[in-house]
């Protein structure tokens, strides 16, 4: 029994691994698809023009003849949804191997089995996506969706690599969580989140130089039409239905909620510099961050290039990966200090 178990582990560890890396090439291919203007490629879900591969152009006329095949753009989407169907195979492979370790309360089953929910429900937005031509609110809800499935698979793998060292007594929510994590990781998600909205509202370049947007400072902007949350559906929302200034609104907001990240990233920096392993985990964090404004100043600049693009949603994932593994140090770090002073007390009351 115990073989089978260190067996299953094992495995989960190397599955919930290639986990993260392949959820990191869907979201990658994504953004291709987007930045390609590819998510149209096909008309339909989960097929393309009724076929499980990209059919020739007299199939695809006869199927949807108001939507005129273009080949490449429909492999590009058809590629990006194989990929999606083997991580959906991959975390179910993932519950099904997890599920003898159900006797074991301290196992960390039930993250497994919370992933394969999230990542039904990011299908669902999968399939929103083109059967609402790319509504922005449900792009911005995708995007956000394949972020938190990476962020899912990193902490599950953290949570095997700790059960498998201390299978009786592993605590996933050792300490409290301190007051900076949440201001910072709330931060974080809002402006990953503002992110989405700026790729797709086609807002990326609304502000042409740096640090001014179209020569002011402060440019004028349409901030209720930008965040403008029920906008109609049922426009094909391909390059955008927003006008310049309310475009602009979108991308100064961003630029906002980078400085005030970059400025909670700092003091938590600051309040954690003493303790060695949070000092080098956050200073991985801020250099990442730090590069990744570098890439969106470069992206205005430069007219936002396809490679460059897709540089920045990469460092978006870095960001999320290398934000997660400091967060699970900071729990790891205060729960010894929990235990380590547990063990004095208990030293000096005998």
């Amino acid at each position: 029994m115990v073989d089978a178990s260190s067996r299953h582990l094992t495995w989960l560890l190397r599955l919930t691994l290639l986990g993260v890396f392949l959820t990191i090439l869907v979201v990658l291919v994504g953004a291709w698809t987007r930045l390609v203007d590819a998510g149209l490629g096909c008309p339909d879900w989960p097929g393309c023009y009724g076929q499980a591969v990209v059919p020739n152009t007299e199939q695809a006329f006869a199927y949807y003849p108001d939507h005129p095949l273009e080949p490449i753009k429909a492999w590009v989407e058809m590629f990006h949804r194989y990929l999606a169907s083997g991580l959906g195979l991959l975390v179910l492979s993932i519950v099904v191997i997890a599920w003898p370790l159900k006797l074991n309360k301290a196992s960390p089953r039930r993250i497994s089995i919370f992933l394969l929910l999230v990542i039904l429900i990011q299908g669902a937005f999968g399939a929103f996506t083109v059967t609402l031509k790319l509504w922005p609110q449900v792009v911005t809800l995708h995007l956000l969706g394949g972020l938190s499935v990476l962020s899912l698979f990193l902490w599950l793998h953290l949570c095997l690599r700790q059960f498998a060292q201390k299978p009786k007594v592993i605590k996933h929510t050792a300490s409290k969580c301190g007051f900076l994590w949440w201001v910072a990781g709330t931060l974080l998600v809002v402006q990953l989140a503002l992110g989405g909205w700026v790729s797709s509202n086609y807002a990326g370049i609304a502000c042409q130089g740096f640090p001014t947007c179209n020569t002011q400072w402060w440019p004028q902007m349409d901030l209720s039409e930008g965040f403008h949350l029920t906008q109609t559906v049922g426009p094909n929302y391909l390059h955008g239905q927003l006008h310049a200034d309310a475009r602009t609104a979108i991308h100064m907001v961003h630029r906002v909620g980078a400085l005030l990240l970059g400025v909670a990233l700092i003091t938590l920096y600051w309040r954690y510099r003493e303790l060695y392993l949070m000092k080098q985990a956050l200073s991985v964090v801020l250099g990442i961050y730090l590069l990744q404004v570098i890439i969106g100043i470069a992206n205005v600049l430069w007219w936002l290039p396809l490679w460059l693009a897709l540089m920045h949603t990469a460092g978006a994932t870095a960001l999320v990966v290398s934000f997660i593994v400091g967060f699970w140090l900071s729990q790891r770090e205060q729960h010894n200090a929990h235990v380590d002073a547990t063990h004095n007390a208990v030293g000096l009351a005998t």
